[in-house]
């Protein structure tokens, strides 16, 4: 069987899973895996800033800095407290973690809508626009604050 395109990665409760159907791995030819990974695929503790000592570890060699994971939206929903004022942080932190997309002209245009869909969770609509096709999903995640 030919697969192309991305692992296809579930938001789970705990994390992100991979779907396996009859011993084969399910696939996706959409953004989905790519903004999954720039969102939460870093280190949850790397704050997005430059000189951050606790960057991931793969970032450490990587010169261009649209191919660096910083997971900056991971890092708010642990750092800062669940209510309608961070909403706006973390649109902020996941447009700049999927920024990437825009400076290599993969896409045409990035929309993050956040929102509260219930307790300690964050949802993040995001739509992603390339050749003048709309492409929406939605992660949704628990929101830990440590505050």
């Amino acid at each position: 069987m030919n697969q192309q395109g991305d692992v296809l990665l579930q938001q789970t409760v705990d994390d992100g899973e991979i779907n396996v159907v009859d011993g084969i791995v399910e696939m996706t030819g959409d953004f989905r895996t790519a903004a999954y990974i720039s969102l939460f695929g870093g280190n949850e503790d790397d704050d997005g800033r430059a000189d951050n000592p606790l960057t991931w570890w793969g970032n450490l060699l990587e010169t261009q800095p649209e191919r660096k994971y910083v997971s900056e939206t991971e890092n708010l929903l642990r750092s800062m407290p669940l209510n309608s004022a961070n909403l706006l942080r973390a649109e902020d932190a996941a447009k700049r973690d999927l920024n990437w997309f825009l400076e290599l002209n993969i896409a045409s245009e990035l929309e993050v809508a956040a929102t509260i869909p219930g307790l300690n969770k964050i949802n993040l609509e995001i739509t992603i626009t390339a050749l003048g096709e709309e492409t929406t999903f939605n992660f949704t995640e628990n929101w830990l604050s440590t505050q």
